[in-house]
C-alpha cells in the first residue's frame, strides 16, 4: 500500500495555502475552492456522509508534495482559530517531510506565522556514521510537523538507542 493524501484543518486557507507552498514548497493541484452543504451531487453527498448533517461548508484546497503525495487543506466554515494540542487524545498527532535545508524551512516557518518547537536534534549523536537529524515544528495554526534529513527507512533501518 501506498500513501496517497493527508487532510488538514487550517482557520484561513490562504495564510495555509501560502504556507505551504512557500515554507514547505508544495505546489498547488486545485487552489481555494468553497464546497457548500448540499444533496444534488456526489460530492455534496460524500461531504455530508464524511463531516455529518449542518457542517455548512469549507473552503478546501489540493496540493502535492515534491514526491506525489497530497495534502488537503480544509477550512471549515465554523472553526476554531488554532489546533488543540492535546496529547492525551487518540488520533494522528503530525506528518513529517524530509529535507535536506532545515534552516531555511525553520526561518520561513516563523516568517510565515509558524513555530520553531525545538532544536534540530541527531538521532544518534555519539555516531557520526549515522547523521540522521530531526525537528518539529507549527503551522501557523498549531498542527505538528516534523523534518527528517534522511528517508524513514535509512532512520530507522538501525540499531536505535
Amino acid at each position: 500500500m501506498k500513501m496517497n493524501h493527508i487532510g488538514i484543518m487550517v482557520g484561513d486557507m490562504d495564510q495555509a495555502v501560502e504556507f505551504y507552498t512557500n515554507v514547505l514548497g508544495l505546489r498547488i493541484v486545485m487552489n481555494n475552492t468553497k464546497v457548500i452543504e448540499e444533496r444534488e451531487s456526489a460530492i455534496g453527498r460524500m461531504c455530508i456522509a464524511v463531516f455529518g448533517e449542518g457542517f455548512k461548508g469549507f473552503n478546501i484546497a489540493h496540493l502535492v508534495t515534491t514526491d506525489g503525495i497530497g495534502v488537503e487543506l480544509f477550512e471549515m466554515k465554523e472553526r476554531a482559530e488554532r489546533h488543540d494540542l492535546d496529547f492525551s487524545r487518540l488520533g494522528i498527532f503530525h506528518f513529517c517531510l524530509q529535507t535536506d535545508d532545515f534552516e531555511t524551512v525553520m526561518k520561513k516557518t516563523e516568517e510565515y506565522g509558524g513555530k520553531v518547537r525545538m532544536d534540530v536534534m541527531r538521532y544518534h549523536p555519539e555516531d557520526d556514521t549515522k547523521p540522521a537529524k530531526m525537528v518539529y515544528l507549527e503551522d501557523p495554526f498549531g498542527n505538528l510537523f516534523e523534518l527528517y534529513s534522511h528517508t524513514y527507512e535509512e532512520t530507522y533501518a538501525t540499531d536505535y538507542e
